[in-house]
């Protein structure tokens, strides 16, 4: 299935922000802390840093590594290195110092910047972009790294044209917007759409973020989207439920984004029934597949808020489907939706072939779209085993409906295979977190020679009365004897990435020294 097409201004990425910045000026952009940064002093900050960076020798396609956490230096460092024409390498910065190494090390990266170096950079700069020339169609905006929770993580080419793109096939689903330019040539959203449809309003709303902004779903949503849009963005560098839910009050926010694991946390708070989150008319899920049960519980919460859910990943830029935002749209719980503008997504066999399967049957998902990545960088051969024809084949597993709504089974390296049955954890999944006893789960496999794999399920406990052996009775009454759980530990935490995905390597891990 195809979605309506969108006619994308011919821009480099630092267009997002010089749209922005002359549109919005004196409005607060991000709120970190007792500080702020407004729209147009940004756009101040990151002509001095990119002038600084040219003075430096930083030359276009360079590239420049930004080790930090978010905080008020990143967006003048991300949107001031790609006014110079260089390429955006985020790092983690809690890596072990091993693995950011070795990161920067592929990346070939010119300069290594923290937060503290970006005042200096950009010190007594001039305060007008540099005069750079960026071919938007091959020099790189991004050289983003896979989130490695499978294996080993790879470098993502992605040129400033992805990154227009997808930034502008999320803005305007969640406006309802049309793409334009500035007398300046600047990049700016028209919001043409009825506001009764579309509650987030272009230069009004204001978010709160705790989504990190080296990833994927950080920097297109949580960064240059909410630019581009105009919104207020209150930034938190750790997850406190409490101090969280009191900002969200404090600050009458209209958004509320991240991935499951954050909700699940603050569903877990107290706090929660007792905070006024009547100014919150939009929720977004990523990242990972959010269980059902948390989709409802939400809904209860904030009444008014339209929920939706996201699919995508680093090698589509973001992103590549998601649920429709207008309010009397079909949004559908248990999906991520439908695919963005000019994007197809088909699902085909897991054991291989181009063909599309049916409606209703599960396969593995292949996504075509001006968002999808280039390649890996310096990995031919990995390019070559996702990259079919223009058609991404992303390792998930999924099944479209009739009426052209994904849902994400699970990934393709996490099914299990019981006595030559497929066993999906996602399944096992929902279960577990519906249930009363359960805050957070997660099911993987214990290796088994006579069987195969045997389905173990990670929980941490809403109650300390919570027995495993109750947990897994009530769960396998509920399913097909070959999909019951075979163990069930209890524990207080379940490992996650930054970007807020279960780290089930880990926990396999965690078997393989307990067998």
């Amino acid at each position: 299935m195809t979605r309506p097409a969108l006619d994308y201004p011919e821009v480099p990425v630092g267009a997002i922000l010089a749209g922005a910045a002359r549109r919005f000026g004196d409005r607060t952009a991000f709120r970190h802390h007792d500080d702020e940064l407004t729209f147009s002093r940004l756009w101040t900050q990151a002509c001095r840093f990119a002038n600084g960076l040219v003075g430096r020798g930083v030359r276009p396609g360079d590239r420049v590594a930004l080790v930090m956490p978010n905080c008020l230096a990143f967006p003048v460092a991300y949107y001031g290195l790609l006014l110079a024409g260089a390429t955006f390498v985020p790092v983690n910065p809690l890596m072990p110092e091993p693995a950011v190494r070795a990161q920067i090390e592929d990346a070939e990266a010119k300069v290594v910047l923290k937060a503290a170096d970006v005042a200096t950079v950009g010190q007594g700069q001039p305060d007008t972009p540099p005069d750079v020339e960026i071919d938007i169609h091959h020099h790189l905006a991004h050289l983003a790294y896979t989130g490695g929770t499978t294996g080993l993580s790879k470098g993502v080419r992605l040129p400033h044209r992805n990154v227009v793109v997808n930034t502008l096939q999320f803005a305007c689903w969640q406006t309802g917007g049309v793409p334009a330019l500035d007398d300046e040539g600047g990049l700016v959203l028209n919001q043409v759409n009825d506001p009764g449809e579309y509650r987030a309003r272009v230069g009004a709303g204001v978010a709160i973020n705790l989504t990190p902004w080296f990833h994927a779903m950080g920097t297109i949503a949580g960064l240059n989207v909410t630019i581009l849009a105009g919104t207020s963005v209150v930034l938190h560098d750790r997850f406190d439920p409490v101090a969280y839910l009191a900002d969200a009050e404090k600050r009458q926010v209209t958004y509320v984004g991240g991935a499951p694991a954050l909700f699940a946390g603050l569903l877990a708070c107290p706090a929660i029934h007792t905070t006024d989150l009547s100014s919150v008319t939009g929720i977004g899920s990523g990242a990972a597949p959010m269980p059902m049960e948390m989709t409802r519980a939400l809904q209860r919460l904030m009444p008014k808020a339209v929920i939706v859910e996201g699919y995508g990943l680093t090698e589509v830029t973001m992103g590549a489907a998601s649920s429709p935002v207008a309010v009397s749209a079909t949004r559908k719980v248990g999906t991520v939706g439908l695919p963005v503008f000019d994007t197809e997504i088909k699902v085909v066999p897991v054991e291989g072939g181009e063909e599309p399967l049916p409606a209703g049957e599960r396969g593995e998902v292949c996504i075509r779209g001006p968002q999808v990545m280039l390649g890996y960088h310096n990995r031919p051969a990995d390019t070559a085993d996702v990259l079919v024809d223009g058609w991404l084949h992303t390792g998930d597993i999924g099944v479209l409906d009739a009426d052209g709504y994904l849902s994400i089974v699970d990934r393709k390296k996490d099914m299990l295979i019981y006595k030559g049955y497929n066993v999906y954890p996602r399944e096992l999944e929902e279960l577990l977190v519906a249930h009363p006893g359960v805050v957070m789960a997660a099911v993987v496999g214990r290796k088994s020679v006579e069987v195969g794999e045997l389905p173990v399920a990670f929980v941490v406990p809403a109650r300390p009365d919570v027995t495993a052996e109750q947990l897994m009775a009530d769960i396998n009454a509920k399913v097909v004897p070959y999909k019951r759980l075979r163990e069930v530990i209890l524990t207080d935490q379940i490992p996650v990435s930054a970007a807020g995905k279960i780290l089930k390597r880990e926990l396999r891990q965690l078997l393989l020294e307990s067998s």
